[in-house]
């Protein structure tokens, strides 16, 4: 279907607020360019929503809200940067940036990007434009369109799999790209700094059927109203889980013959974290098989799937307009026979793969070609300098005197790559001095497997506490834990001040998700590798009773489990309704 047909179709429906303002924005210039050259120090609703488009989200901090005056508006930036892969050019841009316009941190994310918190309006122009001029971008980082891309983050020379899941990381965001050129039109006054040669097969997309429609030219594909909602992809090799492969919209996984060379990819869709509480028609949910395509096919497809989810996305209530629930209200039959009528062919029998295993490359590993990396634990995924632990200025040194390249994973940690073996010693004395290791068996096992997401003050969308108080709360489960001589137990702990999921709570082992100030469900029995969706589990908990509430609940895991059982896998065999009666 062309996007002239779709555009019709949307605008036969009763649209959502902010799809007129997606519509009514000039492709997304408007009134952003207008409302940064004004002397504000915030952006209204319209061009807030635009904004996001452009990588930004406007935020106030909350802590600094005091009644009669007006709110603290602050901007957070987030990168575009595929499979995680940062250039050393870039890394130290954003170090400098957080430091002169932000909150002087950055902040990994769970999704292999970059954020960073505290930009005032004024001086937002000027940090967007140095990062694009520094090999960065952040258009698409946020916004109704398709997101950053993942991939596993080891860089595996030596591994042809590895190589094409992070070749078609980038091909994959590039195919979905936003082609009206307003970013750089805002942001560097119409000169586009990096121009990149795209796979010749993806021009050719772009030219066919699905995007034929001539009189939309600034964005064939997407159209004046761009996707429903935001649309999430990821590429990995069979076994390796480190990108959470079932929470996507589109999950690719590469397929190699016996020599190494591409053959096609199994594709996956339906995956997403979102909910809303007390709301049962949303919901988290795991993707399915769709089918296997041939490598010459991979972009048809995936263009395919996308114009699904734009032509019948629903675009009059944002709470179910993810194209999860497209494929729960048709199942995943139908949405099968519907993705290829638009790919012009039946998709093929999806292949068998290996059991999938989640890891997390922490510690020193040969690369393949000589070299080494080296996975460093970024707590919180927020890089700062704090007390004696100074991982903002040991990172700054070691990228700044070896030109380093980094990749942040999905687990919101940093790999640092092509190292060279005569450059371990001296790296390593750098993080000591700086209060770091690089040895993952020192660190604590809750701490090196827990998630939290920003929460306060800054997310609008948080309800309570999380990124501040979860040290505190992982060091309480901790010594309940030594308490019950379960010390050593691995545990998968994730912790959101809202429902939304942003560092997937829903696959924990133990996922504590705010639904009110000091209040979070708890969501028990999701899997070492992160196969299966964890369950609501009891009433709410009031933080301040953490210990009361699990100590049961982790006394008969240690009297009833098998023996080598993890807490998720012992969970899902018990059941919570018999938890609950316990």
């Amino acid at each position: 279907m062309s996007a002239q047909k779709s555009s019709k179709r949307t605008s036969q429906r009763k649209l959502s607020k902010i799809e007129k303002i997606k519509a009514n924005s000039n492709f997304l210039r408007e009134p952003l360019a207008t409302e940064l050259l004004q002397d504000t120090n915030h952006f209204s609703e319209a061009a807030q929503q635009i904004l996001k488009f452009h990588g930004s989200y406007q935020q106030d901090n909350r802590d600094n809200r005091v009644k009669g005056q007006g709110k603290d508006y602050q901007l957070m930036l987030r990168t575009r940067t595929p499979g995680g892969i940062v250039p050393p050019q870039l890394y130290l841009t954003l170090d400098h940036l957080s430091e002169t316009y932000g909150n002087q941190t950055l902040r990994a994310t769970s999704r292999q990007a970059f954020q960073m918190h505290g930009v005032l309006k004024q001086d937002l122009k000027i940090v967007i434009a140095d990062i694009i001029n520094n090999m960065g971008s952040t258009l698409g980082a946020c916004g109704d369109l398709n997101r950053n891309v993942m991939a596993p983050p080891a860089p595996f020379t030596q591994r042809s799999d590895y190589q094409y899941a992070w070749e078609y990381a980038n091909n994959v965001a590039n195919l979905f790209t936003p082609q009206t050129g307003a970013y750089y039109e805002i942001w560097l006054d119409g000169d586009k700094a990096i121009s990149a040669e795209e796979d010749l097969n993806q021009k050719t997309v772009r030219q066919q059927a699905l995007n034929r429609d001539r009189s939309n030219l600034a964005e064939p594909f997407y159209g004046p109203h761009y996707l429903p909602r935001k649309f999430k992809c990821c590429v990995t090799v069979p076994g390796d889980n480190s990108v959470d492969v079932y929470t996507h919209d589109i999950s690719l996984v590469v397929i190699t013959d016996q020599n190494g060379e591409l053959e096609g990819f199994n594709v996956l869709t339906g995956g997403g974290m979102g909910r809303t509480h007390n709301k049962e028609e949303t919901f988290a949910r795991l993707s399915d098989p769709l089918g296997y395509v041939h490598k010459d096919d991979i972009y048809s497809l995936l263009r395919a799937i996308g114009a699904l989810q734009r032509d019948y996305g629903d675009r009059t209530n944002r709470l179910h307009a993810r194209m999860k629930y497209l494929i729960h209200d048709w199942g995943i039959d139908t949405f099968k026979a519907k993705v290829e009528g638009y790919f012009g062919k039946p998709l093929q029998p999806f292949k068998d793969l290996p059991p999938w295993q989640y890891q997390d490359f922490l510690g020193w590993h040969e690369q393949g070609n000589g070299n080494l990396f080296l996975g460093i634990l970024v707590e919180n995924g927020r890089i700062q300098d704090q007390g004696s632990l100074r991982l903002k200025t040991a990172l700054r040194e070691i990228v700044g005197q070896f030109n380093v390249p980094l990749r942040l994973t999905p687990h919101h940690n940093v790999l640092l790559c092509d190292i060279k073996r005569s450059q371990r010693h001296v790296i390593e004395t750098i993080l000591e001095k700086h209060g770091l290791t690089s040895h993952p068996d020192q660190l604590n096992g809750l701490i090196r497997y827990g998630m939290a997401c920003p929460a306060l003050p800054t997310c609008g969308l948080a309800i309570t506490e999380s990124e501040r108080i979860f040290p505190a709360i992982l060091q309480r489960i901790n010594q309940l834990l030594e308490t019950l001589d379960l010390a050593d137990e691995p545990l998968i702990i994730r912790m959101t001040g809202c429902p939304n999921g942003c560092v997937r709570p829903y696959l924990a082992e133990l996922g504590l998700v705010g639904n009110g100030p000091g209040s979070y469900q708890v969501w028990l029995g999701g899997t070492p590798d992160g196969t299966a969706l964890a369950q609501p589990y009891g009433p709410s908990l009031q933080i301040e009773n953490l210990e009361t509430f699990l100590e049961p609940i982790f006394r008969y895991f240690q009297a009833n489990r098998k023996p080598g059982e993890r807490f998720g896998l012992f969970c899902n065999r018990i059941g919570l309704d018999r938890l609950q009666a316990v």
